[in-house]
């Protein structure tokens, strides 16, 4: 799988630096931004020590709904629970959420609010699951290049890309399932339930490479019904 780190509109180029630095020192080499060119100012590569191609070959996007259509998984930081959803997991929990992926999921991105107030709520909403560092003290929130830098030691060894991932990613994996869910649901004959209907899609970025296969089947069995 591919980990991708997304940086939300960023305010400062050295954050951006920092970043990078971060992932190289980890392992990693998806650095993605959103409406940002930070990363061709010097001041970003004067703390990128050495890891000025991640600036280099940073990809850029216009919002976060077109990252959206890029990540198999996408996973939005917040200094705590919002948006009514109570999928909140520490940066531990992440490890084996990702890992019990297998091929059903070619990449994955974390993204990264701004510096000043972090990530909007439709932006949270467009996120499969919502991840933050529990803090001994009150403070709002880390730094956006420490907060990279934590999340990429913890995450770190994680990475994997092969075309055969890919392929089943594309074809029968989370994304497609969640795609398969999203018309599914409101054909049958329920009543309309929000809270069930959200239910749904905060659990199944947590099902496991094999849970996604069993709930593939399932709906297909469902969709021969109707």
């Amino acid at each position: 799988m591919k980990l991708a780190f997304v940086l939300v509109e960023p305010k400062v180029p050295e954050n951006v630096g920092a970043a990078a630095r971060a992932l190289c020192t980890m392992g990693f080499s998806e650095l993605w931004l959103v409406n940002s060119d930070l990363h061709t100012r010097p001041e970003a590569h004067w703390l990128a020590h050495g890891s000025d191609h991640i600036l280099d070959n940073a990809r850029i996007f216009p919002d976060l709904a077109a990252v959206r259509n890029s990540a198999d998984l996408l996973m939005g930081t917040s200094a705590k629970p919002r948006h009514n959803r109570q999928d909140w997991h520490e940066p531990a929990a992440l490890r084996t959420v990702i890992s019990n992926k297998g091929d059903t999921a070619a990449t994955a991105a974390l993204v990264f609010g701004r510096e000043d107030r972090g990530l909007a709520n439709e932006e949270l909403a467009l996120c499969d699951l919502l991840t933050g560092f529990p803090m001994a003290v009150t403070y709002p929130s880390l730094n956006l290049a420490q907060a990279v830098m934590l999340y990429a030691w913890e995450l770190s060894g994680l990475q994997k890309t092969s075309e055969q991932s890919e392929t089943a990613a594309s074809t029968s994996g989370l994304a497609a399932l969640r795609s398969r869910l999203e018309g599914l649901l409101p054909e049958l004959d329920a009543p309309a339930d929000e809270k069930l209907s959200q239910w749904v899609f905060e659990k199944l970025p947590l099902l496991s490479d094999r849970d996604i296969g069993f709930v593939h089947t399932l709906c297909g069995n469902i969709e021969r019904k109707l």
